[in-house]
């Protein structure tokens, strides 16, 4: 099994482990992963700014680079999202790119879908000496239906328990750009999502979008806690969650 891992444009910048994480996971699961060296954004930002010729021109790129292999593996539910969701509407009158978008929609996973659901990971190489609590993305909750399997795969992490907060399904208020046009709202939203996780009392929340996550991150140290953990689930369950 050949797949592509297309790390996305925060991991690349904002957390590489991320991305080395996953490359792990799928390799001791025994694919043959490649990183397509001339991958860049997957166009999501331009299209729900309205922008859709660079969106198009994005998505035309990313298509001709990642169309070569079985799967294409990505470690953030907004990415897949775009390429499985919004590719297909985007050439949906595209004589030439309707069929290739759709195509690479059909073999394009969110991480924990394709450890879950096409793999189906029987285990995991990972320890986690602790508890976490999962946060639900927006668009992994309602654009791709991921619910059921990161918390599948944080059992199979010895050592780890899963605390469950209230409200988990909550937006986290990121939204990506409306965090910067609506930052009072935006802080308003976040402000429930960090009360949710102190109840939950849980040593590290967990997430598959790093959006969210840095946005959970700079909230939780702005209102003074630096004991919180935050965590990519791929860093979790490739057994750097205690590093």
């Amino acid at each position: 099994m050949r797949l592509a891992l297309y790390v996305t444009c925060l991991v690349d910048l904002m957390r590489p482990s991320v991305g080395f994480a996953a490359l792990r996971l799928l390799e001791s699961a025994g694919c043959e992963v490649v990183v397509p060296e001339g991958q860049t954004c997957c166009g999501q930002p331009a299209w729900s700014a309205g922008n859709r010729a660079l969106s198009a021109d994005l998505a035309k790129k990313a298509i001709a680079e990642l169309e070569g292999f079985d799967y294409v593996v990505i470690p953030s539910g907004s990415c897949t999202d775009q390429i499985r969701n919004v590719y297909p509407q985007l050439f949906a009158a595209d004589a030439h790119w309707g069929p290739r978008s759709r195509a690479i929609a059909e073999r394009t996973y969110e991480l924990t879908t394709f450890l879950a659901d096409v793999l189906k990971l029987p285990a995991v190489p990972a320890k986690f000496e602790g508890s976490v609590t999962y946060h639900d993305s927006c668009k992994g909750l309602r654009g791709l239906g991921i619910k059921r399997q990161p918390r599948e795969l944080l059992m199979k992490v010895n050592g780890l328990a899963l605390k469950e907060m209230s409200d988990c399904e909550e937006c986290c208020g990121f939204g990506g750009a409306f965090s910067v046009k609506f930052g009072d709202v935006s802080t308003r939203i976040v402000d429930r999502k960090c009360d949710s996780i102190a109840a939950a009392g849980a040593d590290a929340v967990v997430g598959g979008d790093l959006g969210c996550l840095m946005n959970i991150e700079g909230r939780l140290r702005r209102r003074g806690d630096e004991t919180t953990r935050v965590l990519h689930i791929a860093e979790v369950l490739a057994g750097g969650g205690n590093s």
